[in-house]
């Protein structure tokens, strides 16, 4: 099946694609609070999508998706990267995938072309998954933040009764 082999292709080319990835994300002003991270953890996590896509879009249940995105949203925003600057990178992430399945596909026949559009299919549900619960994390994180500061601040309503 082509979206099998394509699957390999941008798992096997995963070096690059990461690279090329983290280059286009690092020198983006719409990625720029994406500074904030340290290089090798941005560059390991693309690395990481690339290599396990195959995991990522079959093997994954809805709930390791949930857990793994969750974290990582909670700990962009205790970075402090603005969130808009963690979509935009996380699109961008989909959008170079995207553009390396169109550029590689293999759309001779009817079928291929079927099971390139099933792999875009499969790689927009996962990405849309993986934005959403980013933003459920990085919120989670962002409240937790703001209690605290408030907490140590002594803004903490006082209640009587």
């Amino acid at each position: 099946m082509i979206a099998g082999r394509l699957v390999r292709l941008i798992e096997k080319n995963s070096e690059q694609l990461s690279r090329e990835l983290s280059e286009k994300v690092w020198n983006s002003p719409r990625c720029s609070d994406l500074h904030k991270i340290p290089p090798d953890e941005l560059k390991a996590r693309t690395r990481e999508i690339y290599q396990n896509l195959n995991n990522w879009l079959l093997d994954m249940t809805e709930a390791e998706i949930e857990r793994r995105y969750t974290e990582l949203g909670a700990r962009r925003a205790a970075q402090g990267v603005a969130y808009s600057h963690f979509l935009w990178a996380i699109t961008a992430t989909r959008e170079h995938m995207v553009e390396f399945v169109q550029r590689e596909g293999f759309s001779d026949t009817a079928v291929d072309l079927h099971g390139e559009l099933e792999l875009i299919r499969l790689l927009g549900q996962f990405f849309d998954r993986a934005l959403y619960y980013t933003a459920v994390g990085y919120e989670r994180e962002r409240t937790r933040i703001g209690t605290n500061l408030h907490r140590r601040k002594g803004d903490v309503p006082h209640v009587t009764i």
